[in-house]
């Protein structure tokens, strides 16, 4: 077992370019594993989260809910990502989005304050740190732009492409909720397309 955590987690940090063994060593350290169920939440609206998360299997949402308690998911986080409220670690403010489990996930953990540290006396984890901020930037950004140029139906073909099997996974009203259309119109798209 401890081979295949290993593994994954050389293999996760691998993907990421000019990160010294001895760095991702240091990282290692700090991780741990964990299991949780659909439904559970790794951060919530209004609380102070404490820990960063790289997801083994599964898929995590962020989302915000307004003031008649309607959900709008802001990102679905797949295998191989990082995730968690990073806002709120980096301002040490109470996250403004929760972000929870819509699968059965298996994650690993890593202390943001511990990480924090070891980036100030290596610069092989603050180059991660970068990269990680720079993965979060490039992301918000294509959302932006997929909600600004794309039609709902290139937004739906583009999630498919991302997640092929993503309405095995989800609920369609998450889905819809992810392309910001209602679920009334993602059932005509889906019609549509499987219609052809």
């Amino acid at each position: 077992m401890y081979y295949f955590i290993m593994k994954f987690l050389t293999d996760f940090f691998a993907t990421i370019d000019h990160i010294p063994k001895k760095s991702i060593d240091k990282i290692l350290l700090l991780i741990r594993g964990k299991s949780l169920k659909k439904g559970a939440a790794i951060a919530k609206a209004g609380e102070l989260p404490k820990d960063i998360y790289i997801l083994k299997t599964g898929v995590i949402r962020s989302y915000y809910t307004d003031d008649k308690g309607k959900e709008y998911i802001r990102h679905l986080f797949t295998p191989f990502r990082a995730t968690g409220a990073l806002g709120a670690l980096i301002l040490k403010k109470p996250s403004r989005l929760s972000y929870d489990c819509l699968t059965d996930c298996d994650v690993y953990a890593i202390n943001f304050n511990d990480f924090i540290e070891l980036t100030k006396d290596d610069i092989g984890l603050s180059n991660l740190y970068n990269i990680i901020l720079e993965m979060v930037f490039l992301t918000l950004e294509s959302k932006i732009y997929d909600l600004s140029v794309l039609n709902a139906t290139e937004r739906y073909l583009k999630l498919k492409k991302q997640i092929p099997n993503i309405e095995n996974l989800i609920p369609q009203y998450h889905i819809a909720s992810y392309l910001n259309i209602t679920p009334v119109q993602l059932s005509r798209i889906r019609k549509e397309i499987y219609s052809k």
